[in-house]
Parts: structure tokens; sequence; C-alpha cells
């Protein structure tokens, strides 16, 4: 229970970091640029805000052990926090090849790491929910 506890965790840390690395790589005719989710969220994709917002909203509250007496909290907490991020960042994504779809555009491995790491925050909270249950 605990290590699924921490899973989520790590994983929220994991987001939250990779939401100020680079996401999007541009390069054309020589000219390379790149976004992280930072970059995208303030040039006008302002739901992205959500994306730290709601991991801070799962780390913080762990840190100074708030959910400690509401597991079940802590564990809708961040299998909202995790999907909708996850969903917000593929959304970004496919708009991001849309709008650049004659110049070189890929997604980075940063941008991957940050997906799986909200899912996993999902997941992880998911399993520490029903290993909490199950326990007497």
């Amino acid at each position: 229970m605990e290590k699924a506890r921490r899973v989520t965790l790590s994983a929220a840390v994991s987001v939250l970091i990779c939401f100020f690395l680079p996401w999007v790589q541009v390069s054309c005719a020589g000219y390379k640029d790149s976004a992280s989710g930072f970059d995208l969220a303030r040039r006008g994709a302002g739901e992205l805000w959500l994306v730290p917002l709601l991991m801070l909203a799962i780390i913080l509250p762990a840190v100074v052990r708030l959910w400690q007496n509401t597991p079940a909290v802590f564990a809708l907490v961040s299998v909202i926090g995790g999907a909708l991020s996850a969903h917000l960042m593929n959304r970004e994504r496919a708009n991001a090849e849309r709008a650049l779809g004659l110049v070189g555009a890929h997604v980075t491995g940063w941008f991957w790491l940050g997906l799986a790491s909200s899912l996993a925050v999902a997941a992880g909270a998911v399993v520490f929910y029903l290993k909490r249950s199950r326990s007497p």
C-alpha cells in the first residue's frame, strides 16, 4: 500500500518536472526551436496550467501528511489529476502536430515521459485505493 502511494507521488513529481522541459521541437531550414509545457501554456494553451496545479494538489498535501486520514480523497484527487493531466497533454500534442504540419516538428521524450507519468499517477492511485480498501 505504501509502495503504491510512493509510486503515485514520484510520478506526480516527474510530471511536474517534465512540464518545464521541452515537449515539442521544431526545425526548418536549419532553424531549431523547442517549447516546454510552460511555454505552450504561456502562449495560449491556458488549460495546460492545470497540469502543474493538479500535480501540486497531489504532492503538497501528501508531503504534509494531509491525506493520511483520508486515503480515499488522495486516491480520488490522484486519479482525476493524473487522467486530466494526461488528457490535456495529449490534446496539446495533437494540436501542436496539426498546427505545425508542414514544418518539421516532433514531440520529445520529455513529453512522453510526462504523459506516461500522468497515467502512472492515475494507475498508482487506483492500486493504492484498492489495496487500502482490502486491508483490515
